[in-house]
C-alpha cells in the first residue's frame, strides 16, 4: 500500500470515528455515557459549524475514573516491571507513527491548526515517547552513607505517586496529553484526564489506540466536560494525588486552591508574555522569520509565543519593513488546506477576546500596520482572523502586559542590552524568551539577565525533552521534560535497615 493509500484509509478512520453520534467518556477501558446524560458541542473553528457531541462530564463522572485509575494502579499495572512499561511505550510509538495521519486529521478538524503543520509534529511525538521510554528503566535511588552508630544500612527509593489528574488545554492536546501520559506509563502511575470542552477528540481516540495497544483498563481515562464541573471535580478530588495542568494563570489559582483538599503536588504551565529580543548586531534573515512565527505559529495559541518583540533602535525600520514582506508569505486558510500556514482561531469566544485586545491597543495609541480584523468571503464562517502587527507599543499598555493568545505581535524600541533586559523583565509572566545576536557575549548577557524559565538563542520556540522548560513568576512551576519532569511523578522512600 502506497503511502498516499494509507492516508486516506487513515482518514476514512478519523471520519468514522467522527460520526459518532455521541463521543463518550473513556473509563476503565471502555467508553462510558455521562451520568447526567448531557452533552456538549465541539465546533469545527475553520467552518464555525458542529462537529461532535461530548459527554457532559461531572462529578460522578469524575468519582468512577478516579475509583478505575485508583483500582489500576493497586492492581496488576503494579506489578509491571520497568521493563514492560518501556515496551509499551515503544510499542506505542511505533502504533501512533502509523496511526498518526488519523490523529492529525481529527486534530486539525477539533482545534483548527493546519495538517501541514500537525504533520511536522510526528518528530517531537515520537522523540517524547522515546524519551519517557529511556526513563522507565532508569528510576532509582541510592545506597546512602549514614552517621547512625552501630551496623545501620541506609538507602532511598523511588515510588510512584499514584493517580494523576491531567488537565489538558485546547491549542495542541495531541502531542501535549504526551508530557502527562508519557510519565505515567514510564512511572507505573495512572492517571484521569479532563481536555478543553473546545478540543476533546483527539485525546478521547488516543486513549482508546492506546487500550489496544495494550495499556491496562484504568491506567489511562478520559473525563470530558466543563472546566467548572469535571475540571474542578478532578482537581479537587482527595484520592487524585497529582494535577499536572496546562492553561490560563487565573484557571491555575484555582487549581492551587482546589488543591489544598489533599495537599496535591502540582506542575502548572500557564500564562506567559514573552520577550524576543533582537539586537541590532542580528541576523534578519534568520532572526524575521523566527520571530514572526515565533508569535504566528499556531495562530498564536502558544503559551510561550514571543508576542513582545524588542527591537534595537538602529534597526527598528528595517526589522519592520522586512517583517511585513514576510507576512506576505503566511496563507490563512482551513485546517485541511495543505497550503495554509495558519488556521483559525479556536472558538468565538476566542476570536473576540482577540479582537477586543486589538482595539485596546488602539485605544491606547499604538499604530496598528497590518492586520486586526476577521477573514470573511470563503472563510467568513471560520474563526480567522489576520496576522496582526502594532508599532509604537510601550511596555505599559495592555497589550504588552496581557496574554492575547492570538497572533497579534507588538515591536517595542529599546536603545541597549540593559535596557531590553529591563522590559523583558518589566512583567509577571516568565515563560519563554529569546535574543538574535551575533555576539556570543551579547547573548549570554541577555540570558542571563532575563528573569524566563526558557531562552532560545537565535532561534524560537525548540522544545528536547530530555533538556525540558519551566517557568517562573505567573507562568508556573515545574518542570515538562528532563529528569526533573519524572522526579514529580515518584516520591522518595527513606529506608532504615539494622543488620
Amino acid at each position: 500500500m502506497t503511502t498516499s493509500q494509507q492516508h486516506f484509509t487513515l482518514r476514512e478512520q478519523a471520519q468514522r470515528f467522527l460520526s459518532r453520534e455521541v463521543h463518550h467518556h473513556f473509563i476503565d477501558g471502555q467508553r462510558v455515557p455521562a451520568n447526567s446524560g448531557q452533552t456538549l458541542t465541539t465546533v469545527n473553528p475553520s467552518t464555525g459549524e458542529a462537529l461532535a457531541l461530548l459527554g457532559a462530564g461531572d462529578q460522578f463522572d469524575v468519582e468512577r475514573a478516579v475509583v478505575a485509575a485508583r483500582t489500576a494502579f493497586n492492581g496488576p499495572w503494579s506489578t509491571w516491571t520497568p521493563y514492560d512499561r518501556q515496551a509499551l511505550l515503544t510499542r506505542i510509538a511505533q502504533i501512533l507513527d502509523e496511526r498518526f495521519e488519523e490523529l492529525i486529521q481529527i486534530e486539525a478538524l477539533d482545534m483548527g491548526a493546519p495538517v501541514t503543520r500537525l504533520r511536522n509534529t510526528k518528530p517531537a511525538l515520537l522523540k517524547m515517547l522515546s524519551f519517557f521510554a529511556s526513563q522507565a528503566a532508569n528510576i532509582s535511588g541510592e545506597t546512602l552513607m549514614n552517621g547512625i552508630p552501630g551496623n545501620v544500612t541506609t538507602m532511598t527509593l523511588k515510588a510512584p505517586v499514584g493517580v494523576i489528574g491531567g488537565i489538558i488545554p485546547w491549542n495542541g492536546p495531541l502531542n501535549s496529553q504526551f508530557w502527562i501520559i508519557g510519565a505515567v506509563l514510564a512511572s507505573g502511575c495512572t492517571t484521569v484526564l479532563k481536555p478543553s470542552e473546545d478540543a476533546s477528540l483527539s485525546v478521547l481516540r488516543v486513549a482508546e489506540v492506546l487500550h489496544e495497544a495494550g495499556t491496562p483498563a484504568g491506567v489511562i481515562n478520559v473525563v470530558t466536560g466543563l472546566g467548572k464541573d469535571a475540571g474542578h471535580a478532578l482537581a479537587s478530588h482527595p484520592d487524585v494525588d497529582r494535577i499536572a495542568f496546562t492553561g490560563s494563570t487565573q484557571t491555575g489559582r484555582s487549581i492551587i486552591q482546589a488543591s489544598a483538599v489533599n495537599i496535591k503536588k502540582l506542575q502548572l504551565e500557564l500564562g506567559g508574555k514573552s520577550a524576543d529580543i533582537v539586537c541590532s548586531d542580528a541576523d534578519l534573515d534568520k532572526a524575521v522569520p523566527g520571530a514572526a512565527m515565533g508569535v504566528f505559529a499556531n495562530s498564536g495559541q502558544i503559551c510561550f509565543a514571543g508576542t513582545r518583540v524588542l527591537v534595537q533602535r538602529p534597526i527598528v525600520d528595517e526589522f519592520t519593513e522586512r517583517l511585513l514582506q514576510f507576512m506576505d508569505s503566511l496563507r490563512v486558510g482551513h485546517s485541511l488546506d495543505d497550503a495554509a500556514t495558519l488556521g483559525p482561531i479556536i472558538s468565538q469566544p476566542q476570536l473576540d477576546k482577540v479582537l477586543s485586545y486589538i482595539d485596546v491597543g488602539r485605544n491606547e495609541g499604538a499604530e496598528l500596520l497590518r492586520g486586526g480584523h476577521r477573514l470573511g468571503g470563503e472563510l467568513g464562517n471560520g474563526y480567522f482572523l489576520q496576522p496582526s502587527v502594532f508599532t509604537g507599543v510601550t511596555n505599559q499598555m495592555r497589550i504588552a502586559r496581557e496574554e492575547i493568545f492570538g497572533p497579534v505581535l507588538s515591536i517595542l524600541p529599546f536603545d541597549d542590552v540593559d535596557e531590553a533586559i529591563a522590559i523583558a523583565n518589566d512583567s509577571d509572566y516568565g515563560l519563554g524568551g529569546a535574543v538574535w545576536s551575533q555576539s556570543l557575549s551579547t547573548a549570554l548577557r541577555v540570558v542571563h539577565g532575563v528573569h524566563t524559565g526558557t531562552m532560545w538563542v537565535n532561534c524560537y520556540g525548540y522544545i528536547d525533552p530530555l533538556v525540558g522548560f519551566s517557568g517562573t513568576k505567573l507562568s508556573g512551576y515545574g518542570s515538562k521534560g528532563s529528569a526533573a519532569h519524572m522526579d514529580t511523578y515518584l516520591y522518595t522512600k527513606s529506608v532504615y535497615m539494622e543488620l
